[in-house]
């Protein structure tokens, strides 16, 4: 039995500094775990007091007759680590510490979590700083959260980690008010030892649990995590994650374009995407999209009935579904045919979509047919069912019409609780059909069931032989040279020439023939643009006098004279994109965009974050070039032609494999811009930076 499972499901509970008193903070785990009826043996421990109701109390944990599966250490942080040393000597399996003043204040709280640590030795931690967990599903509750006071709560499918230990009882509260069914809620909080990445790992082979909910703030261990998530989404488990700290006041990164437009959250999302993460974006939709998603429907089409008895709201979901993916279409002849069977008269408008069926809401069996009928129909791919205010009056006729049609098809079934009755929403949800209260939730759950549906498994990149690097410089590389690494990569670039003075300058124009550029050489700065060191369309006429007014600009505006420069032929007639590396503490990402000048203004980007192990695969890069706005210039916009996709596939895979076999050494790496010329032409590395470090 491993340890997570015995901290989940423990036979026997010591709760260290526990207090006679309920009210009280120390007081509450004990009555807690009698209150909802925990079957095994609880050990209080208080050297003041001789027993809390009908349990002795002992002295100390030496004192224990047993060796107990879990210690809840309630004592100050001062004196916490002393109960950790103590449990962990008698062969505990997990302590549970809630004190706080610990490493989230910094200082003298670090001090006191690796003091924390060193106690616990062999035996695991959960916390500091957290409320506990309650196990629903075995009812095990091991938390001081006030959310407890609840004499019963719906156990269900939905198993939630949280980071924050507030936001658990918080979580369990309102899920109970809507009638969402929860089997774990796990606090990790600091994360001494026992981290989000562990119980999600956990929580995968949990078979009470359908959906994992995450509450997070941050990430500790990226490999671990990424391992976890894909698991569960190999397992067909969905994650739903509500991440916090999405705001970014972070100074912008002076060398590389790439920096300023691949922020911290923006890492997050790609991480999220590639491991099968459906991201909510409010604390609501955790709730709703990961209610919804335990249900185990899935989506397979995008076009969605709205059926409705009273038209504004029926409007109000029509209109929300349409800024996004979906389609809501018209009856087909079929199904229009099998409702007007339903319904006489002229009350019915079939020939639309929402779908108002007037008298549905006063009689259920109409209703019944209706929603059958729906569902039957080859189009449409899931039902919205409106609720509306007709039901107050018979709510369970209402909903009993409803959850007797959800075994005619697989398709998702939500509802859409207009007027303001928690009563019929927490007995819909009861009933296995997701109900919501606003028009966005309805958008965002069908979202999240559809961004399910659609993850594929990437698998890892396959193993490619590496290129001898063994003679790369330290530090920042110019133009020339940083376009040197990229080649040894497959990365074309211009014919381009290095001068020194004018009159090389003046050779190598008549040698590159027609137009070229000028520019700046030199690892003293990366923006050459912004101390006038770059020229555009001069030939052999101009560019001497040119490179001398040149020397004068870089002078007066970087403080250093120039004695490089660079040639190179104009390139005309492509797509301009950013091709770039960020690293954070999620790893490292390639970035793709709209590029030029107006990189940073466009924010034209996508990310893909490579794999531990290589680099991105040519499916990766194919992906990527579909999700930008730019997109359709390169697949020729209004008769332009084609560009090289292909060749810029081949560019993208080649530098991620640069990056993943630099690792660490490589600091900075962008080409800005790489032109892609049309179809059979390749593409051109225009410009490139790249830092590297021992």
């Amino acid at each position: 039995m491993d340890v997570i499972h015995r901290l989940l499901k423990p036979r026997s509970v010591a709760v260290i500094g526990a207090s006679a008193d309920p009210a009280k903070t120390a007081g509450r785990p004990v009555s807690y775990l009698l209150k909802h009826h925990f079957a095994g043996d609880i050990y209080p421990v208080n050297p003041k007091v001789s027993a809390i109701g009908d349990l002795p109390c002992y002295q100390s944990v030496d004192a224990l007759p047993a060796v107990p599966d879990v210690g809840i250490v309630l004592l100050g942080a001062e004196r916490a680590h002393e109960a950790v040393r103590d449990l962990s000597r008698r062969g505990t399996a997990a302590a549970i510490v809630l004190a706080s003043g610990y490493k989230e204040i910094g200082g003298e709280g670090e001090r006191r979590q690796k003091e924390l640590i060193d106690a616990a030795g062999p035996m695991r931690l959960l916390g500091p700083n957290t409320i506990g967990l309650v196990n629903l599903t075995d009812g095990i509750v091991l938390s001081a959260t006030g959310a407890l006071e609840m004499e019963r709560f719906p156990v269900g499918s939905v198993g939630v980690v949280s980071q924050s230990g507030g936001i658990l009882g918080a979580f369990l509260s309102r899920a109970s008010a809507r009638g969402i069914g929860v089997s774990k809620l796990i606090s990790t909080s600091n994360e001494a030892d026992l981290e989000l990445a562990d119980f999600v790992d956990h929580l995968v082979d949990d078979s009470a649990t359908r959906v994992i909910a995450l509450y997070m703030e941050t990430v500790r261990n990226p490999v671990k995590f990424r391992m976890a998530a894909l698991r569960a989404a190999r397992a067909g488990k969905p994650i739903v994650a509500f991440k916090v700290g999405r705001s970014e006041a972070g100074a912008k990164a002076a060398v590389s374009h790439t920096g300023a437009m691949a922020g911290a959250d923006r890492m997050y999302d790609a991480l999220f995407k590639q491991v099968g993460v459906i991201r909510a974006q409010s604390f609501d939709d955790l709730l709703d999209v990961s209610s919804a998603l335990a249900t185990g429907r899935r989506l397979h089409g995008r076009r969605i009935a709205v059926l409705t008895s009273t038209g504004g709201a029926g409007t109000l979901v029509s209109d929300e579904l349409g800024l996004g993916v979906f389609e809501t279409p018209a009856p087909d002849e079929t199904t229009a045919h099998a409702l007007r069977a339903l319904q006489t008269g002229d009350h019915a408008v079939l020939d639309r979509n929402p779908i108002d069926v007037t008298l549905a809401g006063l009689r259920p069996d109409l209703l019944r047919g209706a929603i059958r009928a729906l569902l039957e129909s080859a189009g449409y791919d899931a039902l919205i069912s409106i609720v509306g205010s007709s039901a107050l009056s018979m709510p369970e006729l209402v909903v009993g019409a409803i959850q007797d049609c959800m075994d005619a098809s697989d398709k998702p079934v939500l509802a859409y609780v207009s007027p303001y009755a928690p009563e019929i929403r927490a007995l819909l949800n009861n009933r296995g059909v997701p109900a919501l209260t606003t028009a966005q939730g309805c958008a965002a759950v069908l979202g999240a069931m559809w961004q399910h549906g659609q993850w594929k498994d990437a698998g890892d990149e396959p193993p490619i032989e590496p290129v001898d690097l063994s003679d790369l410089p330290i530090g920042a590389l110019d133009e020339a040279k940083a376009k040197a690494l990229f080649s040894r990569f497959g990365i074309g670039a211009p014919r381009e020439a290095v001068v020194r003075d004018a009159q090389e300058a003046e050779a190598a124009a008549v040698s590159l023939g027609r137009r070229v550029a000028l520019k700046l050489l030199a690892s003293e700065t990366t923006h050459k643009s912004d101390v006038g060191g770059v020229a555009l369309n001069l030939d052999a006429t101009n560019i001497g006098a040119r490179l001398e007014a040149m020397c004068e600009e870089v002078a007066r505006k970087a403080g250093f004279r120039p004695d490089r420069f660079l040639v190179q032929e104009m390139v005309t007639g492509g797509v301009e994109l950013i091709l770039g590396m960020h690293r954070d503490s999620l790893g490292t990402a390639i970035l793709l965009g709209a590029g030029g000048t107006g990189a940073e203004l466009l924010q034209d980007t996508t990310l893909r974050l490579l794999p531990p192990q290589g680099g991105l695969r040519p499916e990766d890069a194919r992906a990527m070039l579909l999700e930008l706005k730019t997109w359709p210039l390169l697949d020729g916009y209004r008769g332009a032609e084609k560009a090289d996709v292909e060749a810029l596939v081949a560019t993208v895979v080649g530098f991620s494999r640069m990056v993943a076999q630099l690792g660490e050494r490589l600091l900075v790496a962008e080409i800005n811009p790489v032109i892609v010329l049309p179809m059979g032409q390749g593409v051109r590395a225009v410009d490139g930076v790249a830092i590297l470090q021992d």
